[in-house]
């Protein structure tokens, strides 16, 4: 007995058991499942009106109700979170890519350049990016196009000033000193050995961006300043849902849940990547 060897437990890495990532996940690609199928197939038509079946409780025919025009709501709410994630992403990508290139350039320069445009930024921070969003959107009219507009202006200068941080503790590094002295041109520097180190970091602030566009999206249609209906949009179905509280209680609570668990799938995730970076990175 003292001879035989101890059966060995397959090792499982523990980013594959942490529990905000695989909560995260699991809610996140489920929502992305609901929006790429909304894409091609819908149980019901998104606009078609139907009288007849005006404030249907849940059940097995429309599993969230129908809505004050007979619309099923599951269907508006598969077509409604692929406008809110699809505006949020351009947000996010318009923002980051405007945030990589002006933290790039301020925080490898330095100088004049840094403080002249550090100094508007923290003048821009100043104010609530929501308001200062609403500000825009009334001077460039509501509409879907204004609206990722003005939210990828506001939401720059977070993303500018993690990458501006990254690069300032990245320049002065021994490989970096090494290339200059090769003469490795500077874009190249910015760009090829230094912001792929700046990604670990980064990305989960893309995550976070990401969240707060869902949530800024919604308020902006619900405030009736974003998605115009008949077009379906969480938030401009969320603020039609508030005049049927009592009469149809499941059309807000289906489509308030829907914002939750996306924006809550998506916080899990970075919250799981951000606690497993450094695991990561040791196994590579």
């Amino acid at each position: 007995m003292t001879g035989m060897k101890k059966e060995r437990k397959p090792h499982i890495p523990r980013v594959l058991r942490d529990p905000y990532l695989l909560a995260g996940a699991f809610m996140t690609l489920t929502a992305l499942l609901a929006v790429l199928v909304g894409l091609f197939w819908t149980p019901y038509s998104t606009t078609a009106m139907d009288a007849a079946e005006r404030f249907h409780a849940p059940s097995w025919r429309h599993l969230f109700g129908t809505d004050n025009f007979g619309r099923d709501i599951f269907s508006r709410v598969m077509k409604g979170a692929g406008t809110t994630i699809f505006i949020s992403s351009l947000v996010v990508l318009f923002s980051a890519s405007l945030g990589i290139v002006t933290g790039a350039v301020t925080g490898y320069f330095g100088g004049v350049v840094d403080e002249i445009v550090m100094r508007f930024i923290d003048a821009v921070n100043g104010f609530p990016s929501i308001l200062l969003a609403l500000v825009m959107i009334s001077i460039l009219n509501s509409g879907r196009h204004n609206l990722i507009l003005a939210l990828g202006i506001v939401f720059t200068p977070s993303f500018a000033r993690i990458v501006r941080s990254e690069f300032i503790r990245f320049r002065d590094a021994d490989y970096i000193s090494r290339a200059r002295l090769m003469g490795v041109g500077k874009l190249r520097i910015l760009f090829v050995h230094i912001l792929p180190n700046v990604f670990s970091t980064f990305w989960v602030s893309v995550m976070i961006g990401f969240n707060n566009g869902i949530l800024a999206e919604s308020g902006m249609s619900f405030l009736g300043i974003g998605v115009k209906p008949p077009d379906a949009s969480l938030g401009n179905m969320l603020s039609d849902a508030q005049g049927y509280l009592m009469k149809a209680p499941w059309y807000a609570l289906f489509t308030g849940l829907s914002i939750v668990w996306i924006v809550l799938g998506f916080s899990l995730l970075s919250e799981g990547i951000r606690r497993n970076a450094g695991e990561v990175s040791d196994e590579r």
